[in-house]
Parts: structure tokens; C-alpha cells; sequence
């Protein structure tokens, strides 16, 4: 508008810078027009204590501009053990693609009062993207970019203790049960990790999966198997093998070799992929829980489209025969209504294993009265039995 103006006369230039500031001073409501977008590298970043009760805000706390928060972690540090500290990772003018950054900060706070006040203690300066915390035996596990370090709180910083290069791109989760730590990389699934205090101080390697993962969440089931779910809408169940050694502190004999050969360029033990199901849609976060009481726990997991869902295990080997053959009775319907095998799109990725679809198994109730006793005689069952294993399964879990 001022450009277009420049030829014409002084009253129609300041006419036109008038009208341009009156444009640029306008408040639109965000709650019809949005909130306006930041550029690249922009970022705006506050840390907010809650009371959950009624959602007061207890403390509030600004970071400087272009400084976002990815993480954050409670952590009572063995040194100081009366104290606990809240450590939050923040990256500085972050693009996510591709991506790059300024370098990153792990601000620590003393927690006061169960939360109603923080006091900033110091800030410690990283050289790359702090996207995962986690604490672990009296000190902080960081996700550093690609790399894995173990910090100690300090007088005026963290202090480095030791650190681990050879995850391959991004840690983007760090979760820790016992002596064991899980490293999720952005897109080589996970790494199960061993810290050895007592000989040489290292964070090492001792199993992987071989399958690459771009991990959006992962959940520990137990203290050798996890569950993760991938940016491609697949859920999978991975566990350590029983032979896996992961505890070599001495080595009389050689044995500690396996520790620094590698296969297949990653770690010398794989995991075992237990299960695996194709969702159909992004999953954002999984969750081992009980959803009645005193039912049994199941993996619940939520979608980005807003979706919720349920993995459960089977309580007897009758109850996965039968689901298998109802499942297999159910594909033979040929119910798809693009003409997809069933089969092909819950494998879309890896083939499905060991997961049956429970979708695809309550579609019985909605056959005809025919259809469900020719399946069922052929099942060698009533239709009424088949609907009351249909409705038990979804009141012990769910309903």
C-alpha cells in the first residue's frame, strides 16, 4: 500500500502509513480469527504450576523468546537429597523442518511447598536439542541430540558424568525400570541401555530392535517388554530375549566383547516383536491401565484424530482360539467396503502378529439372523454364546 503510494502526494503517503498502522494495531478475537502464526525459529514458552483441584495458578514462569520448552522432570538428586528440583529442557529458535537449533538450556528449579512456588537454582547450556529427561538413581538422564548423558546437580550447573554417541539420530524419550534405561530414537525404534558405575563409568548399548521405528510413545509392560507405537499408525509389543546379558561389570574371561560387537550395525542382542497391529492412524500415547475396578489392565491408547482404543490380553488359549476363529470367519464375509483384504491393511507396515481384531470380530452382531447361525454352526456354537463372548470380553476390560 505505501509502496503503491510513493508517487503520489505527501497527504496520499501519510494517508497510506496511517492506514497501514491502523491495520497492523487491529485486535482481531482469537477465538474467530486465530492466533497469529510465528515465523520460523519463533517460539513463545511459559512454565505454569496448577493447583488440579480448582486450576488456580500457583506460579508462573516466562522463558525468553524463541525459547521453547520440550521437556521437563522432577529429580531428587543424591547429593541433595532433602531437595527436589524441577529440571526443564528448553531448545532456542527450533525448526522443525528440517531440522535445526540454536543450541538449548536445562533450567533446574527448587521445588517449595509441593509445588506452589520454584526457585531458579541455575541453568546449564547444551549444544544441541534437549527433547527427553528422565531421572534415574539420584541423577538426570538428558537427550542431548543423538547423545545420552548422565548429569549430577552441582553448585552453578549440572555436571556432566559421562555420556553415550551411538544412538543414530534424535532421543525423543528416555524411560528408566531398575538398573535398565530405554532410549527411543525418532526413527530407529528403541535401545535399551546399561550404566556401569562400578568399572568404568559408561552408559552402554546392549540390545536393540531391528526394525526401524519413527516412535511417537512407548509404555514399559514389565521389566524386559515394552510397548511401542510408531508415526505410521502401528502399535508393537518388543521384549528382550531370556538369554539377554546385560550385566558384564568383570571380565575374566572375555566375555565383555559382547558389549563392543555390534550386528547388523547396531547392538550384538535383538529384541523379540511379540506383537504388532496396524491401527490406521497416528497414535500419540499409550498407557497400561485399568479402566474398571477390579478389571483387568489393558494398553489404552489415543489417536490424533481424537480416537481411543484398547489392546487386552486373553486370560486362556480357548478364549484366542475362539476370537482367531471368529476373526477368520469374519474376513471371509468380504465386509470391506473399498474391497481391501482385511488382512493386507492391518499389515500395512510389518505383517500383523498376534493381535485380533476386535473391530472386525463385533461385526457378527450386525449380520443378519442367517448369516450368524451359518458362522455359528459352522463354529460349532449358537449365535447366542458367540454374542455373550463378544459382550464379556468388553465388561471385563471396558465397559
Amino acid at each position: 500500500m505505501i509502496a503503491s503510494a510513493t508517487g503520489g502526494s505527501a497527504e496520499e503517503v501519510q494517508l497510506a502509513k496511517d492506514s497501514a498502522a491502523a491495520f497492523l494495531a487491529e485486535s482481531l478475537p482469537e477465538n474467530i480469527f486465530g492466533a497469529p502464526k510465528a515465523g520460523p525459529g519463533m517460539w513463545a514458552s511459559l512454565l505454569r504450576c496448577l493447583n488440579p483441584l480448582d486450576g488456580l495458578t500457583l506460579h508462573l514462569v516466562r522463558f525468553p523468546q524463541n525459547e521453547a520448552a520440550h521437556a521437563l522432570t522432577l529429580v531428587r538428586f543424591a547429593n541433595r537429597p532433602g531437595e527436589l528440583f524441577l529440571v526443564v529442557a528448553l531448545v532456542r529458535r527450533l525448526i522443525l523442518s528440517p531440522r535445526s537449533c540454536s543450541g538449548g538450556c536445562l533450567r533446574t528449579y527448587r521445588v517449595w511447598n509441593n509445588g506452589e512456588h520454584l526457585e531458579f537454582a541455575h541453568e546449564t547450556t547444551v549444544e544441541d536439542f534437549p527433547a527427553a529427561l528422565c531421572a534415574y538413581q539420584g541423577r538426570l538422564l538428558v537427550g542431548v541430540g543423538n547423545r545420552l548423558r548422565l548429569y549430577d546437580m552441582g553448585r552453578k550447573k549440572l555436571l556432566k558424568k559421562c555420556e553415550n554417541k551411538h544412538i543414530p539420530n534424535l532421543i525423543t524419550g528416555i524411560y528408566a525400570i531398575g538398573n535398565r534405561i530405554i532410549a527411543t530414537d525418532v526413527q530407529e525404534s528403541a535401545h535399551w541401555i546399561r550404566y556401569r558405575p562400578q568399572s568404568d563409568n559408561q552408559l552402554v548399548i546392549f540390545a536393540d530392535d531391528g526394525n526401524p521405528r519413527w516412535i511417537t510413545h512407548l509404555t514399559i509392560l514389565d521389566a524386559s517388554t515394552v510397548a511401542v507405537s510408531d508415526k505410521f499408525g502401528n502399535i508393537s509389543v518388543l521384549r528382550l530375549p531370556n538369554g539377554v546379558i546385560d550385566d558384564v561389570e568383570e571380565d575374566p574371561s572375555g566375555n565383555r566383547a559382547l558389549w563392543d560387537r555390534g550386528f547388523l550395525g547396531g547392538a550384538n542382542q535383538k529384541v523379540d516383536v511379540l506383537c504388532h497391529f496396524y491401527v490406521g492412524e497416528v497414535v500419540t500415547s499409550l498407557q497400561k491401565a485399568t479402566l474398571i475396578p477390579g478389571g483387568s489392565e489393558g494398553i489404552v491408547y489415543s489417536t490424533l484424530s481424537g480416537g481411543l482404543g484398547m489392546l487386552v490380553p486373553f486370560a486362556s488359549r480357548d478364549a484366542y482360539d475362539f476370537f482367531q476363529h471368529l476373526e477368520l470367519h469374519m474376513r471371509s464375509e468380504g465386509l470391506s467396503l473399498v474391497g481391501r483384504e482385511h488382512v493386507h491393511y492391518r499389515s500395512q507396515h510389518f505383517p500383523c502378529r498376534n493381535v485380533i481384531d476386535g473391530d472386525l470380530c463385533e461385526i457378527y452382531n450386525s449380520l443378519d439372523p442367517v448369516k450368524q447361525r451359518t458362522t455359528a454352526e459352522e463354529m460349532d456354537k449358537v449365535p447366542s454364546d458367540i454374542a455373550k463372548r463378544l459382550e464379556d470380553m468388553r465388561t471385563r476390560f471396558a465397559f
